[in-house]
């Protein structure tokens, strides 16, 4: 199962990927690589995003790639989704989460390792940490010590997945840490070719 868990994450953006070409643009990534797609919508109602989720889960389906829904708990338990992220608002309930939500569930844990340990005992599939780098999305997110996925490396057994400001350029310093997903936004979407550059971090991470 945890096979899925590595490669290039692709994070949909409110901005970056508006819903009329948001789909063109998830299948480029896909063409190009990509191996894990996060829908993060933070504006709309579950209602409003409901077929969306089930279009982006088959095209994924159709790349063999992984489908993931950021924070909308009781959608991706009602659609069935193949993949749930949660951040810091759902960390106190995250197993009573996982009673309820079988398929893959990701948690971002920033900075914290302890915190990563006590998600892996309940369950989680993966951790993310960051944000890496100053990233355009999170402007005020804090930047965390690249070393931290070294040490998640030697201390845990599940996947661990890095976010934040994440470029061509910057992306080997995390890999030669041995990180096994690297999420990205928006150097991906900001991309003038999103199939070449997904193929480019594929190869990186190849």
């Amino acid at each position: 199962m945890l096979k899925k868990l590595k490669g290039l994450y692709v994070i949909s953006d409110d901005l970056l990927t508006p819903k009329n070409t948001m789909l063109v643009q998830i299948e480029e990534s896909l063409k190009g690589g990509a191996k894990i797609v996060q829908l993060r919508d933070k504006q709309s109602s579950d209602e409003d995003i409901e077929k969306i989720v089930l279009d982006i889960q088959n095209l994924c389906r159709r790349y063999k790639a992984l489908f993931v829904l950021n924070d909308r708990v009781d959608l991706a338990i009602k659609l069935k989704c193949d993949g749930l992220h949660v951040g810091e608002s759902d960390h106190y309930r995250i197993d009573k989460i996982r009673e309820k939500y079988w398929g893959y569930l990701g948690v971002s844990c920033y900075g914290n390792l302890e915190l990563a340990k006590e998600m892996e005992n309940k369950r989680v599939d993966y951790v993310a940490f960051g944000s890496f780098f100053s990233s355009p999305t999170k402007p005020n997110a804090k930047v965390v010590d690249i070393d931290i996925i070294k040490e998640a490396k030697e201390h845990l057994n599940i996947p661990v997945c890095a976010i934040g400001g994440i470029t061509t350029q910057n992306v080997s310093k995390l890999l030669t840490r041995g990180v096994d997903m690297v999420a990205v936004i928006t150097d991906i979407w900001k991309s003038t070719d999103i199939k070449q550059k997904s193929e480019i971090y594929k190869k990186l991470m190849d």
